[in-house]
């Protein structure tokens, strides 16, 4: 799928989109109620992460948001160190205020983009992305970030991702969205699903999650995962 990146959301888009948008995805039921699967999504990657490192200590949760993924992984592992990082402080003040009523481990928040963010490297256990990296633009740019998340992992250590995905063969793809379509249709009607694809052509630029495990291959990660996928979405992951 060729994109128009110029037309794409900007960051300042994306920031201010979640910033009114708290109280929606803090819940763990309803916050990505357009994605297929994303409570087994969560599950899978929480569960996988604590099965790779049940003694880790330090999380980065990358795209945070109100912090529904890390709470998942606490109910595995606690304590743990977190860091939370995303566009919106908003969010991370939620996301950090709900960390901290359950975790006795150190809790940090950055205000930053993964891209340009100061973050101790070799240092992270688990890292978690989470309906986030498909705000990655140019393939430049998604290996820029790719090898960034290698750096920042430990040694042994994994990332795990949930995230919308398309497909490679272009048969596939347009089963696929059409799919999904008619999943958003039986949410909540036509009107719903132009809603929610005119949303993702504006903000969002996913790929393959075959071509995504190859470029966490290319960057360094030694072993790759699937987890699930359903449509247009799936739960993948990779061990440094």
């Amino acid at each position: 799928m060729k994109y128009n990146f110029s037309k794409k959301s900007t960051n300042e888009d994306i920031r201010k989109r979640f910033d009114s948008d708290v109280e929606r995805f803090s819940s763990l039921k309803t916050g990505q109620q357009s994605t297929i699967d994303a409570p087994i999504a969560m599950e899978l990657i929480t569960e996988a992460a604590a099965a790779i490192a049940p003694h880790a200590s330090n999380v980065l949760d990358i795209g945070c948001g109100a912090g529904n993924n890390t709470l998942k992984l606490l109910n595995r592992l606690s304590p743990l160190n977190c860091d939370l990082l995303d566009l919106s402080m908003p969010m991370l003040e939620k996301a950090r205020e709900r960390v901290s009523a359950v975790n006795s481990g150190k809790v940090r928040i950055f205000h930053e983009d993964i891209r340009t963010a100061g973050l101790p490297e070799n240092h992270y256990d688990i890292i978690i992305a989470a309906a986030v990296l498909h705000h990655l633009r140019d393939d430049a740019d998604w290996k820029q970030v790719f090898s960034r998340l290698f750096q920042l992992c430990a040694p042994g250590g994994s990332i795990w991702i949930t995230d919308i995905v398309t497909q490679e063969i272009p048969q596939v793809y347009d089963m696929m969205w059409n799919r999904y379509g008619d999943y958003l249709e039986g949410i909540g009607g036509d009107e719903y699903k132009e809603k929610v694809f005119a949303y993702i052509e504006k903000e969002d630029t996913p790929r393959p999650v075959t071509w995504q495990l190859d470029l966490l291959r290319q960057v360094g990660f030694k072993k790759v995962e699937i987890l699930h996928k359903n449509s247009c979405f799936a739960a993948y992951g990779a061990q440094k």
